[in-house]
């Protein structure tokens, strides 16, 4: 059945038996990714955690209700985790709610299957499943998210600091959780003895990422300047910074170079183009580099692959950034190969 977040949020803290499947699909993975980390705080310290992914579940449909039905080796409470799933679940996620018993939660990770898909549609229609959209927030709600968090870490931020941290983290929910933590710790803050923050605190605590220097890294990547990028990358610097604003507004950049590309092999020109795009002056030559450099299928591909690293990111942990600069130095030496 579908279900609004807050009683998912409900339903997560409290597992219940009769509960099988949380099934979170749409394209803000990061939010998805939150939810079965509340259902993993829930299970407790000592849960055993199984995790499964969408091409082992293909290969295997069984495995899923297999795993939900196991007991842990050492008795502790147990779980089970997919991520990557998609259509190629199904057959395991039917296997799942008609087994006799599943006495392990299951939480899914579907970040490509559509609301019209089978996987959807079998969980909508099912007492078994809650099934949750997770979109990216918009500005308003990405504001509400801050708010919340900071309430639940006893922080009252100023409506400044709120939309800053909105926009450095680009609404990703785990990078608005970790800034509203670090506040929450350099302000000695807790539920039980709140304090006020503003936009001085977010200084001294470096609590976001500056817009400009995203984009120096976003344009430098496509453009196939290498020695930019790593100029950009070593002033955002600081292990403290999150590489998924930069990924997102990556992929934004793309798909903007595909609809330029696409216009200039149907024959406009290329600063017509831009003008029509509403280039910014400074990014102009940049951007004009890059619709020069790149052909439409490769763009495509560029997209694909930066998705794939935001996944892979989220995974890492705090060793995220470093497979994200990995990736943004290749696609640069990529783009600088097709000069």
């Amino acid at each position: 059945m579908k279900v609004t977040e807050p009683r998912l949020t409900a339903a997560l803290d409290r597992p219940s038996a009769d509960v099988r499947l949380f099934l979170l699909y749409g394209p803000d993975e990061s939010t998805a990714m939150a939810h079965a980390a509340r259902l993993a705080r829930a299970m407790g310290q000592g849960a055993e955690r199984i995790d499964l992914d969408g091409p082992t579940l293909r290969g295997d449909p069984a495995r899923l209700s297999d795993e939900a039905s196991s007991l842990s080796l050492f008795g502790d409470a147990r779980y089970v985790r997919v991520t990557g799933a998609g259509e190629e679940s199904l057959d395991a996620v039917e296997a799942l709610l008609a087994a006799d018993q599943a006495g392990n939660p299951v939480v899914m990770i579907a970040p490509t299957v559509k609301a019209t898909g089978k996987l959807v549609k079998l969980a909508l229609t099912s007492d078994r499943v809650l099934a949750f959209a997770c979109y990216p927030p918009n500005a308003r709600d990405a504001a509400a998210v801050v708010s919340e968090l900071a309430r639940a870490q006893g922080l009252r931020l100023s409506p400044a600091a709120v939309q800053r941290i909105v926009r450095g983290s680009d609404g990703d929910r785990a990078v608005m959780a970790r800034e509203v933590e670090k506040v929450a710790l350099y302000c000695d803050a807790a539920p039980d003895r709140p304090r006020d923050a503003d936009e001085g605190v977010l200084d001294a605590v470096g609590a976001d990422i500056a817009e400009g220097e995203i984009g120096d890294v976003v344009n430098a990547s496509t453009s196939g300047d290498v020695m930019a990028l790593t100029e950009a990358l070593r002033r955002m610097g600081g292990a403290d910074s999150s590489p998924i604003p930069v990924l997102r507004a990556l992929g934004r950049r793309l798909v903007s170079l595909g609809d330029m590309r696409a216009a200039v092999e149907g024959g406009e020109g290329i600063e017509q183009v831009m003008k029509r795009h509403r280039v910014f002056w400074k990014e102009e030559a940049a951007t004009a580099a890059a619709v020069r450099r790149w052909r439409i299928d490769d763009l495509i591909a560029a997209q694909s692959a930066a998705r794939r690293t935001e996944r892979e990111v989220i995974a890492a942990g705090p060793a995220g950034r470093v497979i994200a600069d990995a990736f943004l130095l290749r696609l640069a030496r990529r783009a600088a190969t097709r000069g």
